[in-house]
Protein backbone atom coordinates (compact mmCIF):
# COMPACT_ATOMS: atom_id res chain seq x y z
CA UNK A 1 0.00 0.00 0.00
CA UNK A 2 1.62 3.22 -0.65
CA UNK A 3 1.24 6.06 1.98
CA UNK A 4 -0.12 9.11 1.64
CA UNK A 5 3.91 11.17 2.66
CA UNK A 6 6.12 10.50 0.16
CA UNK A 7 9.67 12.56 0.17
CA UNK A 8 10.65 13.94 -3.07
CA UNK A 9 13.84 12.77 -4.33
CA UNK A 10 15.33 15.96 -6.10
CA UNK A 11 16.06 13.61 -8.88
CA UNK A 12 14.04 14.39 -11.65
CA UNK A 13 12.14 11.26 -13.48
CA UNK A 14 12.69 9.00 -10.48
CA UNK A 15 9.19 9.80 -8.31
CA UNK A 16 7.77 8.92 -11.06
CA UNK A 17 8.30 5.18 -10.98
CA UNK A 18 8.96 5.06 -6.85
CA UNK A 19 5.35 6.45 -5.87
CA UNK A 20 5.77 9.91 -5.78
CA UNK A 21 8.97 9.42 -3.95
CA UNK A 22 11.13 7.55 -0.67
CA UNK A 23 9.41 6.77 2.31
CA UNK A 24 9.79 8.62 5.06
CA UNK A 25 12.06 7.69 7.73
CA UNK A 26 13.99 5.14 5.77
CA UNK A 27 17.05 4.16 4.14
CA UNK A 28 17.89 4.33 0.64
CA UNK A 29 21.11 2.41 -0.88
CA UNK A 30 22.42 3.98 -4.36
CA UNK A 31 24.96 1.54 -5.42
CA UNK A 32 26.99 2.13 -8.39
CA UNK A 33 30.86 2.06 -10.02
CA UNK A 34 32.59 5.05 -10.16
CA UNK A 35 31.58 7.44 -12.97
CA UNK A 36 28.27 6.81 -12.46
CA UNK A 37 26.73 9.87 -10.87
CA UNK A 38 26.55 9.03 -6.89
CA UNK A 39 27.58 11.81 -5.29
CA UNK A 40 25.11 14.53 -8.31
CA UNK A 41 22.70 12.15 -7.17
CA UNK A 42 23.39 12.58 -3.33
CA UNK A 43 23.45 16.68 -3.84
CA UNK A 44 20.77 16.29 -5.86
CA UNK A 45 18.67 14.72 -3.01
CA UNK A 46 20.05 16.67 0.00
CA UNK A 47 19.26 20.00 -1.98
CA UNK A 48 15.68 19.09 -2.81
CA UNK A 49 15.35 19.52 0.71
CA UNK A 50 16.92 22.39 1.81
CA UNK A 51 14.99 24.16 -0.95
CA UNK A 52 11.64 23.38 0.55
CA UNK A 53 13.33 24.83 4.09
CA UNK A 54 14.59 20.88 5.40
CA UNK A 55 17.66 20.38 7.09
CA UNK A 56 20.25 18.27 5.73
CA UNK A 57 23.08 16.11 6.82
CA UNK A 58 25.97 15.50 4.60
CA UNK A 59 28.49 12.79 6.09
CA UNK A 60 31.09 12.89 3.89
CA UNK A 61 34.14 9.86 4.26
CA UNK A 62 36.43 10.55 1.71
CA UNK A 63 36.09 14.05 -0.20
CA UNK A 64 36.29 17.14 1.74
CA UNK A 65 32.65 19.10 2.38
CA UNK A 66 34.86 22.38 0.37
CA UNK A 67 35.08 19.49 -2.87
CA UNK A 68 31.83 18.24 -2.39
CA UNK A 69 30.46 22.51 -2.64
CA UNK A 70 32.79 22.93 -5.25
CA UNK A 71 31.39 19.80 -7.35
CA UNK A 72 27.53 21.22 -7.02
CA UNK A 73 28.64 24.51 -7.78
CA UNK A 74 30.43 22.58 -11.65
CA UNK A 75 26.88 20.89 -11.89
CA UNK A 76 24.61 24.05 -11.27
CA UNK A 77 23.64 23.40 -8.21
CA UNK A 78 24.73 25.43 -5.65
CA UNK A 79 25.23 23.70 -1.70
CA UNK A 80 26.99 26.87 -0.48
CA UNK A 81 24.19 29.39 0.26
CA UNK A 82 22.80 26.48 3.09
CA UNK A 83 26.59 26.06 4.24
CA UNK A 84 26.45 25.80 8.05
CA UNK A 85 23.00 27.23 8.26
CA UNK A 86 20.45 24.75 7.15
CA UNK A 87 22.88 21.99 5.63
CA UNK A 88 25.70 20.74 8.08
CA UNK A 89 28.78 18.26 7.17
CA UNK A 90 30.48 16.25 9.29
CA UNK A 91 33.81 14.79 7.31
CA UNK A 92 34.74 11.35 8.79
CA UNK A 93 38.13 10.69 7.17
CA UNK A 94 40.82 9.16 9.24
CA UNK A 95 38.37 9.07 12.59
CA UNK A 96 37.01 6.17 14.20
CA UNK A 97 33.84 5.17 12.60
CA UNK A 98 32.57 2.63 15.52
CA UNK A 99 32.74 5.78 18.08
CA UNK A 100 31.50 8.16 15.59
CA UNK A 101 28.22 5.76 15.00
CA UNK A 102 28.24 4.33 18.78
CA UNK A 103 28.63 7.45 20.86
CA UNK A 104 28.50 10.75 18.25
CA UNK A 105 25.18 10.43 15.96
CA UNK A 106 22.96 9.62 18.97
CA UNK A 107 24.03 11.90 20.76
CA UNK A 108 23.85 14.47 17.94
CA UNK A 109 20.29 12.83 17.05
CA UNK A 110 19.09 13.43 20.47
CA UNK A 111 19.93 16.87 20.51
CA UNK A 112 17.66 17.69 17.20
CA UNK A 113 15.04 15.62 18.72
CA UNK A 114 12.90 18.36 19.33
CA UNK A 115 13.51 20.41 16.36
CA UNK A 116 10.01 20.17 13.88
CA UNK A 117 12.32 20.29 11.04
CA UNK A 118 12.71 17.72 8.70
CA UNK A 119 16.10 16.56 7.90
CA UNK A 120 17.73 14.66 4.70
CA UNK A 121 20.92 12.57 5.34
CA UNK A 122 23.45 11.58 2.66
CA UNK A 123 26.43 9.59 3.12
CA UNK A 124 28.67 9.66 0.50
CA UNK A 125 30.28 7.06 0.30
CA UNK A 126 29.77 4.39 3.03
CA UNK A 127 31.90 2.07 1.17
CA UNK A 128 34.95 3.19 3.58
CA UNK A 129 33.00 2.06 6.86
CA UNK A 130 32.73 -1.24 5.65
CA UNK A 131 36.27 -1.82 5.15
CA UNK A 132 37.20 -0.24 8.44
CA UNK A 133 36.77 -3.83 10.17
CA UNK A 134 37.22 -7.74 8.34
CA UNK A 135 34.66 -8.77 10.71
CA UNK A 136 31.12 -9.57 8.82
CA UNK A 137 28.86 -9.31 12.07
CA UNK A 138 31.09 -5.94 12.91
CA UNK A 139 30.04 -4.47 9.82
CA UNK A 140 26.36 -5.42 9.96
CA UNK A 141 26.05 -3.95 13.19
CA UNK A 142 27.97 -1.05 12.57
CA UNK A 143 25.30 -0.14 9.13
CA UNK A 144 22.35 -1.50 11.01
CA UNK A 145 23.15 0.90 14.10
CA UNK A 146 23.90 3.87 11.57
CA UNK A 147 20.59 3.46 9.49
CA UNK A 148 18.77 2.68 12.92
CA UNK A 149 20.20 5.80 14.67
CA UNK A 150 19.84 8.16 10.97
CA UNK A 151 16.31 7.20 10.25
CA UNK A 152 15.12 9.03 13.71
CA UNK A 153 16.10 12.25 12.28
CA UNK A 154 14.29 11.36 8.43
CA UNK A 155 15.16 9.70 4.95
CA UNK A 156 18.68 8.45 4.45
CA UNK A 157 20.60 8.15 1.02
CA UNK A 158 23.73 6.38 1.12
CA UNK A 159 25.94 5.84 -1.54
CA UNK A 160 28.02 2.87 -2.05
CA UNK A 161 30.70 2.37 -4.34
CA UNK A 162 30.77 -1.33 -6.58
CA UNK A 163 33.88 -2.90 -7.47
CA UNK A 164 32.94 -4.76 -10.49
CA UNK A 165 33.21 -4.96 -14.49
CA UNK A 166 29.30 -3.48 -16.15
CA UNK A 167 26.73 -6.34 -15.92
CA UNK A 168 28.90 -8.70 -13.67
CA UNK A 169 26.68 -7.96 -11.17
CA UNK A 170 26.77 -6.35 -7.68
CA UNK A 171 30.12 -6.87 -5.76
CA UNK A 172 30.68 -8.27 -2.71
CA UNK A 173 30.98 -5.13 -1.07
CA UNK A 174 27.88 -3.91 -1.78
CA UNK A 175 25.21 -7.04 -0.28
CA UNK A 176 25.32 -5.82 3.16
CA UNK A 177 24.20 -2.25 3.06
CA UNK A 178 22.10 -3.74 0.05
CA UNK A 179 19.76 -5.99 2.52
CA UNK A 180 19.69 -3.28 5.37
CA UNK A 181 18.57 -0.95 3.10
CA UNK A 182 14.57 -0.03 2.79
CA UNK A 183 15.35 1.02 -0.72
CA UNK A 184 18.22 0.38 -3.45
CA UNK A 185 18.76 1.64 -6.57
CA UNK A 186 21.55 0.32 -9.09
CA UNK A 187 23.15 2.78 -10.98
CA UNK A 188 25.31 1.44 -14.56
CA UNK A 189 27.17 2.12 -17.44
CA UNK A 190 28.22 0.59 -20.28
CA UNK A 191 30.88 1.94 -23.02
CA UNK A 192 29.41 2.06 -26.38
CA UNK A 193 30.94 3.72 -29.47
CA UNK A 194 33.17 5.83 -26.73
CA UNK A 195 29.93 7.53 -24.97
CA UNK A 196 28.88 6.25 -22.15
CA UNK A 197 25.05 4.67 -21.64
CA UNK A 198 24.00 5.31 -18.29
CA UNK A 199 21.05 2.84 -16.80
CA UNK A 200 19.17 3.25 -13.20
CA UNK A 201 17.33 -0.21 -11.85
CA UNK A 202 15.01 -0.43 -8.79
CA UNK A 203 16.48 -3.72 -6.75
CA UNK A 204 13.86 -3.27 -3.94
CA UNK A 205 11.59 -0.59 -2.37
CA UNK A 206 9.74 -1.69 0.35
CA UNK A 207 6.05 -0.86 0.52
CA UNK A 208 5.97 0.95 -2.77
CA UNK A 209 4.68 -0.22 -5.85
CA UNK A 210 8.04 0.75 -8.60
CA UNK A 211 8.92 0.66 -11.86
CA UNK A 212 10.82 -2.58 -12.75
CA UNK A 213 12.36 -1.32 -16.25
CA UNK A 214 15.94 -0.28 -16.75
CA UNK A 215 15.40 3.57 -16.90
CA UNK A 216 18.34 5.82 -18.87
CA UNK A 217 19.48 8.64 -17.56
CA UNK A 218 21.47 11.37 -18.10
CA UNK A 219 23.77 14.57 -16.83
CA UNK A 220 22.00 17.55 -17.62
CA UNK A 221 24.10 20.99 -16.02
CA UNK A 222 21.55 23.49 -13.93
CA UNK A 223 19.45 19.94 -13.30
CA UNK A 224 21.70 17.07 -12.26
CA UNK A 225 20.67 13.71 -13.35
CA UNK A 226 17.51 13.27 -15.53
CA UNK A 227 15.91 10.09 -15.24
CA UNK A 228 14.03 8.71 -18.68
CA UNK A 229 10.78 6.85 -17.62
CA UNK A 230 9.24 6.21 -21.34
CA UNK A 231 11.53 5.70 -24.02
CA UNK A 232 10.45 9.11 -26.38
CA UNK A 233 11.92 9.62 -29.62
CA UNK A 234 12.96 13.03 -29.60
CA UNK A 235 14.30 15.09 -32.98
CA UNK A 236 17.11 17.56 -33.32
CA UNK A 237 15.82 21.05 -33.47
CA UNK A 238 17.90 24.35 -34.48
CA UNK A 239 18.97 26.41 -31.13
CA UNK A 240 16.63 28.93 -31.90
CA UNK A 241 13.56 26.31 -31.72
CA UNK A 242 14.85 25.20 -28.38
CA UNK A 243 15.37 28.87 -27.19
CA UNK A 244 11.03 29.06 -27.88
CA UNK A 245 10.91 25.89 -26.01
CA UNK A 246 12.58 27.57 -22.75
CA UNK A 247 10.43 30.45 -23.10
CA UNK A 248 7.13 28.38 -23.41
CA UNK A 249 8.71 26.62 -20.11
CA UNK A 250 9.63 29.71 -18.40
CA UNK A 251 5.84 31.62 -19.08
CA UNK A 252 4.05 28.52 -17.86
CA UNK A 253 5.87 27.69 -14.57
CA UNK A 254 5.56 31.50 -13.44
CA UNK A 255 2.00 32.19 -14.93
CA UNK A 256 0.99 28.83 -12.85
CA UNK A 257 2.90 29.61 -9.91
CA UNK A 258 5.19 26.59 -9.70
CA UNK A 259 7.61 27.06 -6.69
CA UNK A 260 11.12 29.56 -7.72
CA UNK A 261 12.86 26.86 -7.72
CA UNK A 262 11.80 25.57 -10.78
CA UNK A 263 12.42 28.75 -12.39
CA UNK A 264 15.98 28.46 -11.05
CA UNK A 265 15.70 25.23 -12.62
CA UNK A 266 15.04 26.11 -16.23
CA UNK A 267 17.01 28.81 -16.58
CA UNK A 268 20.15 27.33 -15.33
CA UNK A 269 19.14 25.01 -17.91
CA UNK A 270 18.96 27.25 -20.64
CA UNK A 271 21.91 28.70 -20.01
CA UNK A 272 24.51 25.63 -20.06
CA UNK A 273 21.97 23.36 -22.36
CA UNK A 274 24.57 21.57 -25.34
CA UNK A 275 22.93 18.38 -25.19
CA UNK A 276 22.10 17.66 -29.79
CA UNK A 277 18.29 17.33 -29.11
CA UNK A 278 15.67 19.23 -27.55
CA UNK A 279 15.16 19.76 -24.04
CA UNK A 280 11.36 19.61 -24.30
CA UNK A 281 11.27 16.24 -22.59
CA UNK A 282 13.60 16.91 -19.87
CA UNK A 283 11.71 19.94 -18.78
CA UNK A 284 7.81 17.96 -18.80
CA UNK A 285 9.75 15.70 -16.62
CA UNK A 286 10.94 18.40 -14.21
CA UNK A 287 7.42 20.06 -14.52
CA UNK A 288 6.00 16.53 -13.46
CA UNK A 289 8.37 16.46 -10.66
CA UNK A 290 7.60 19.97 -9.07
CA UNK A 291 3.22 19.01 -9.61
CA UNK A 292 4.10 16.01 -7.42
CA UNK A 293 5.13 18.30 -4.45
Amino acid sequence: MAEAQRIRTGIFGLDAIIEGGFRPHSAVVLAGSSGTGKTTFAIQFVLQGLEAGEQALYISMEESPDQIVKESKLMGLDLQPYVDKTLFFVHLRGENFKRMIREQLPKMVRERSDEEVDTRIAIDPMTPLLWSTPEKLDQRELVSELFGTLKQLGVVLATVEEHTQPGAGLGQDTMLPIYLADGVLHLEYYPIGGAFNRTLKILKMRGTMHGEELYPYTFVRGAGAVVRTSPVEIAKEDQASWDKVFERALATAKDRRFPPALVRRIEALRANWTQPYSPEETLHILFESYKRG
